[in-house]
């Protein structure tokens, strides 16, 4: 039975399952912010985001591989990416940290999400020190 034959797995639906349960959390926002436009437009974006995936998914081994998780090789360079990304993350929130306190204001919530990235690093370093 060849891959594409297979019965998709719950793996498979993760990343269309999370996009439309972003979208309905825009929506509920949205609504709940007494502003409808925003959250109709989130949940079609990320309903869209979560189709093309699921189409992708069909012609792009790089799709495939993110979405059915079996490719050691593709797990690899999403974990690299996303250590990129985070790392990226951590510089702008740092940088815009710096920024607000040479504006003259106290950094929040920029000092706030630095200290989320610094307890999250060093939290994962501790436990992923004695699982390994």
């Amino acid at each position: 039975m060849s891959t594409r034959e297979s019965p998709r797995t719950l793996t498979y639906w993760i990343v269309p399952l999370t996009a439309a349960a972003i979208g309905v959390a825009y929506l509920v926002a949205g609504l709940v912010g007494d502003d409808p436009g925003f959250g109709v437009t989130g949940l079609l974006v990320m309903l869209a985001a979560g189709a093309a995936f699921l189409v992708a998914s069909r012609w792009s081994e790089t799709a495939r591989g993110l979405m059915e998780r079996r490719d050691e090789r593709i797990n690899a360079i999403d974990q690299s990416a996303t250590t990129f990304a985070g790392l990226c993350v951590i510089a702008a929130v740092l940088a815009m940290f710096v920024v607000e306190v040479a504006r003259g204001n106290d950094g929040q919530p920029y000092a706030a999400l630095g200290a989320v990235a610094g307890a999250a690093y060093v939290g994962s370093l501790v436990w992923l020190r004695f699982r390994r």
